[in-house]
C-alpha cells in the first residue's frame, strides 16, 4: 500500500496488518488518519509483495515465515525513522505492536483485537476454530495456508450480509505462514518463545487495547485478558470494547466510530512529549 510523504511537524504513524489479510486492509484507517495530519504508512510483512491479487500467486514465499523475522522487519523500518511513531496493529498485527513496544519502540500503540501472547493459557473455541485451518494439520504449520470463503467470514466478518461477506473475502483475503499460528499457538510449552510479552515493562510506551463483542478470532475476552495482565506494570494501559464488531471490523460500514475513539485516545496521549 502507498504511504503518506512524510512532512516536518507529522507524527510517524505506521500499521500492521494481521494473518490472512494484507495493508489493504487499512485503507479506511490510512485515509482517516493521514486526514487527521499523520505520516501514515502500512507497510506489509516482510516477504509479501505486490497486493492481494499478486499475493495469492506469490504465496509460497511466506513458507516458514515466522512471528521474530516479521517483528524484526518492522522494528527496523521503525527505527529507520526520524522519530518514534505511532503504532496501530489488528490481529496478529497487535501482538505485534505488543513486542515492538515491549522492545522500547515507538511512542504510542494500540492492538486491534490482539492475538494472543505467551502467557494467555485458556482460549476461547470460537478462537481455536478461527485458528484451526493453519494448526489442525501439521504438515502446514510450515507451509502456506488459504482460507474458504466459509472460513474467512467465519473468522472475520461472520456479523456482514453474505453479499458484503463474498466482497469482503476476494478484496481482502490472501493466503498465510502457518509459521505464526504454530509459534503462538505452541508459545506456552517453549521457554523463549518469540511472542514472549513482559507484561510488568514499566519501559514501555503507553498502550491501547481494543476488543469487539461479536469477534469469533480474538473475543472480548480475550482481549480484556490481555489488558488485565498488564494491570502490574506503571506503564499506561487502557481497554475500549465496542459492541457488534466482528473481528475484521475496520472495513464494516461503522468503522469509523472504532476509529475515531483510537483518534481520541492518541489526542491525550500525543499531548505529551516524545520519549
Amino acid at each position: 500500500m502507498e504511504t503518506s510523504g512524510t512532512q516536518d511537524g507529522q507524527i510517524p504513524l505506521v500499521f500492521i496488518h494481521g494473518a490472512w489479510l494484507s495493508a489493504r486492509s487499512w485503507e479506511n484507517y490510512v485515509d482517516y488518519f493521514a486526514k487527521r495530519g499523520f505520516a501514515v504508512s502500512a507497510p506489509e510483512w516482510p516477504r509479501k509483495q505486490g497486493d492481494v491479487e499478486e499475493m495469492r500467486e506469490t504465496a509460497k514465499a511466506s513458507s516458514g515465515l515466522g512471528v521474530q523475522e516479521i517483528v524484526d522487519h518492522y522494528a527496523q523500518l521503525i527505527e529507520s525513522l526520524g522519530e518514534p511513531p505511532v503504532l496501530i496493529g489488528h490481529s496478529y498485527g497487535g501482538l505485534f505492536v505488543e513486542l515492538l513496544l515491549d522492545r522500547g519502540l515507538g511512542r504510542a500503540g494500540v492492538a486491534m483485537s490482539p492475538a494472543p501472547p505467551k502467557g494467555i493459557l485458556v482460549l476461547p473455541f470460537s478462537t481455536l476454530k478461527s485458528a484451526s485451518p493453519a494448526l489442525a494439520h501439521p504438515s502446514k504449520w510450515h507451509g502456506v495456508v488459504t482460507l474458504t470463503a466459509e472460513e474467512f467470514t467465519y473468522a472475520f466478518i461472520n456479523t456482514f450480509s453474505k453479499a458484503d461477506a463474498a466482497a469482503a473475502y476476494e478484496r481482502y483475503a490472501v493466503p498465510e505462514t502457518g509459521q505464526i499460528f504454530y509459534d503462538a499457538g505452541f508459545a506456552n510449552f517453549h521457554l523463549h518463545s518469540p511472542t514472549e510479552v513482559h507484561f510488568k515493562n514499566g519501559d514501555r510506551a503507553p498502550l491501547l487495547i481494543v476488543g469487539a463483542a461479536e469477534d469469533h478470532t480474538v473475543p472480548a475476552s480475550l482481549s480484556k485478558a490481555q489488558y488485565k495482565r498488564y494491570e502490574h506494570s506503571p506503564a499506561r494501559t487502557d481497554y475500549l470494547e465496542f459492541e457488534g464488531r466482528p473481528h475484521f471490523h475496520m472495513v464494516a460500514t461503522d468503522w469509523e466510530e472504532v476509529a475515531s475513539a483510537v483518534d481520541s485516545w492518541l489526542d491525550g496521549i500525543l499531548d505529551d512529549p516524545a520519549a
